[in-house]
């Protein structure tokens, strides 16, 4: 061999070869998800929240109106992570199952994730090749707990500085930098723990919400929904009033109030620092240059939770070991205008937001997509988007379509009826028409186009469509979900009360005050 020809040869088996034009066009996957943040709980779907990050990311990419969940932390992440609802896949177990992490990894992507995990075994029995994280389903964000794992060994390097949000984008990018040294595409999901209860935050990211929510629940919700409506959401619709449950601002004691005022503040703060962080990471994919070819997807595994449980507010929230959670009068302005809350089936437990932020691919960026979208979707979406097949030989069919279409402004093969349940709530959705009952009583109908606050019960005016969608949704639940048949009860023939207990705890304001800021 001539000696030119052979320098060259040397050279090329020296120096790596670049990706073939398929691989140079697969996009980089970014898959977040909050836990148990509200419909209207992020600038850019109404708050006064600060999150300019994730307002960025829907100004330039696209925002869902209508897209759902399964009303509960466990359920939801079933969905996202395999593509099947929740009994379907095998729930916690997902025997039935596999997941969006193993099918791309089998397609050539590097697989991550960080944060949250709350199903059996861990993310690495599953298809992703690293992790760090708590596989419960809450902790304490400041003293953790004992089921932290990094890559499947446990973890417990908590230091006086830890915060679980920030800690989760230091392993994010930890992770993405070991990703981008293969030469490979990544898959990354990041499961933020926040906002879900305990409510805990950094003291400074709390002063910066301090007096805010002085003025109590109703003008926090009605400027929500004035800047929903400037935004181009709900036209023409009015704000119903506060549930009954909900008590009047002006009938609290002025602890109370001081009490109330405070809880939100903590939550604010929460949300705050969640995007503080995702900025935080944002900002690291472009100084690599990665992020004009990353696929990023924002969404929550529920709507806001109503359970009031706190404990401990004698330790202020920005310390381990505090207790603090808000009740349903704060969950109502998370979820303005929907209705409900977390686990029921009503809109504000399953609806909340999804941004998606793809540069290039995007029709129309900072637009809203108003076609439904389901977790189960989400598979689908990102098998598509990576040229990944899902498995002929699974054990259960796909459930999800893909949302693809969604982002380039076309129409899409959507579902004939979308199923919801999580213990004794469910519903059904086909077309404009929603199926609903509240914790096993009597079913509900709404015309969801006309009525997506759910405000006027049409069962009565119906009663062929409501016998029906609960046939299918019946159907559904035993030959598709294979829900247990303890879950699959005939409803009670009860109106629904529209309360809980669980969601009051008037008592809790006895011998609370104000944490000290200035406590070292």
């Amino acid at each position: 061999m001539p000696r030119l020809l052979l320098l060259v040869a040397l050279v090329c088996l020296a120096v790596p070869q670049e990706r073939s034009q398929a691989e140079e066009t697969r996009p980089n996957i970014l898959l977040i998800m909050a836990d148990d943040l509200g419909f209207a709980d992020l600038g850019c779907y109404g708050s006064e929240i600060a999150t300019p990050h994730l307002n960025q990311l829907a100004e330039n990419g696209v925002r869902f109106s209508q897209f759902y969940n399964t009303g509960k932390c466990h359920s939801s992440r079933v969905c996202l992570l395999t593509g099947l609802y929740c009994n379907q896949a095998g729930s916690e177990s997902l025997k039935r199952a596999t997941t969006v992490a193993a099918e791309l990894g089998k397609a050539g992507y590097t697989t991550s994730m960080a944060g949250k995990w709350h199903l059996s075994k861990q993310p690495t029995d599953f298809g992703f090749q690293k992790y760090w994280g708590h596989l419960s389903g809450a902790t304490d964000f400041f003293h953790g707990d004992n089921t932290f794992r990094l890559n499947g060994e446990v973890w417990n390097d908590f230091d006086d500085d830890f915060y679980t949000t920030d800690a989760n984008v230091d392993y994010s990018i930890r992770f993405i930098d070991e990703a981008l040294q293969q030469d490979k595409p990544f898959f990354h999901y990041i499961a933020f723990n926040a906002p879900h209860y305990p409510l805990q935050a950094p003291k400074e990211s709390i002063q910066k919400y301090l007096g805010r929510y002085d003025a109590g629940w109703q003008p926090i919700r009605e400027e929500r929904f004035a800047r929903q409506q400037k935004m181009g959401l709900f036209a023409g619709k009015t704000l119903p009033e506060l549930p009954e449950h909900v008590p009047a601002w002006d009938s609290l004691s002025e602890q109370q109030r001081r009490l109330e005022s405070f809880r939100m503040a903590i939550y604010a703060a929460m949300v705050d620092r969640l995007d503080e962080n995702i900025g935080r990471l944002l900002q690291h994919l472009e100084q690599k240059g990665q992020l004009e070819n990353t696929l990023i997807l924002f969404c929550s595994d529920n709507g806001a939770c109503p359970f009031e449980r706190s404990k401990h507010i004698d330790i202020a929230p920005w310390k381990g070991g505090s207790f603090y959670l808000y009740d349903a009068s704060w969950a109502t302005v998370g979820n303005t205008p929907l209705r409900h809350y977390k686990q029921t089936q009503h809109e504000g437990g399953i609806s909340s937001p999804l941004i998606v932020h793809w540069p290039g691919k995007i029709k129309q960026p900072g637009r809203w997509e108003d076609s439904p979208g389901h977790l189960v979707d989400v598979m689908a979406t990102l098998l598509e988007v990576a040229g990944a097949e899902y498995p002929d030989d699974a054990a259960e069919p796909l459930q999800g379509k893909s949302l693809l279409p969604l982002f380039q402004g076309e129409s899409r093969d959507g579902h004939e009826s979308l199923y919801f349940q999580f213990s004794s709530c469910r519903a059904l959705r086909q077309g404009d028409w929603k199926l609903v009952s509240f914790y096993g009583h009597d079913w509900e109908l709404y015309n969801i186009d006309n009525d997506r606050f759910e405000q006027h019960n049409l069962a009565d005016n119906h009663p062929h469509r409501v016998k029906e969608m609960a046939q299918v949704w019946h159907q559904m639940a035993e030959e598709i979900d294979q829900a247990p048949a303890g879950q699959r009860k005939p409803v009670k023939n009860k109106p629904a009360p529209h309360d809980r207990g669980e969601w009051h705890k008037p008592q809790l304001v006895e011998g609370w005050e104000m944490p000290d800021f200035e406590e070292k």
